[in-house]
């Protein structure tokens, strides 16, 4: 059985005009690409432009993209940049584990990869509870664009810190904390969206 080439093997050839690899590489990556615009920039709408961009961004740059480096981690890279842009057009405003336990304001617990658990996502299982799903949704929306983006890449597409640091082009301590304020501040507003409270605001949440 003869292995499936590489992204880096597809863009490679595509390079040197072969085939249909520019395709196999949208086939790919076009679904999960835009999840990852619909989380950042909470719309379907602004996804559907953001992906087409970005692509058409490898497209132009492919000649300059560096063959040591993982693709994957380069396309979330362009499509966080045209996401930000986007954002921007729009006028808007130590290592974490996935299994803290996050407060519901009962006696159960749960944790914050089974909050964040999504049906569209790449690992995640269907949410039972409906209502739960649209408020872990609009917490995650209404997060702060440093913050949210680091929740995203991390906890629904499961990119190592070393990739988020390329992709958020930060360096890994920055990546790391940026993270842990990032599940603080929705543990914080989702336990406030359960009691029917507005958020508190915390200064010191500025961006790093």
């Amino acid at each position: 059985m003869v292995d499936a080439p590489t992204d880096e093997q597809l863009l490679a050839g595509y390079l040197a005009g072969g085939g249909d690899g520019f395709a196999e590489l949208v086939r790919r990556h076009s679904r999960e690409l835009h999840q990852f615009v619909v989380r950042f920039t909470n719309s379907a709408a602004a996804a559907d432009d953001v992906v087409q961009e970005a692509f058409l961004q490898v497209h132009l740059s492919a000649a300059s993209f560096d063959p040591s480096r993982r693709f994957k981690p380069w396309l979330f890279t362009i499509a966080a940049n045209k996401a930000r842009d986007w954002l921007r057009s729009r006028s808007r405003r130590s290592e974490v584990p996935l299994d803290a336990t996050i407060s519901s304001g009962s006696d159960s617990q749960q944790s914050f990869a089974d909050l964040l658990a999504d049906d569209a996502g790449p690992v995640g299982e269907e949410l039972e509870d409906r209502e739960q799903h649209l408020r872990v949704q609009q917490v995650v929306a209404a997060m702060p664009d440093h913050l949210r983006e680091a929740l995203v890449l991390a906890y629904f597409h499961r990119f190592a810190y070393r990739q988020m640091a390329e992709v958020l082009d930060i360096p890994l301590g920055t990546v790391k904390s940026r993270l842990h304020a990032a599940v603080t501040r929705f543990a914080r507003d989702y336990e406030a969206a359960l009691l029917g409270r507005q958020p508190a605001e915390n200064p010191l949440e500025e961006e790093t």
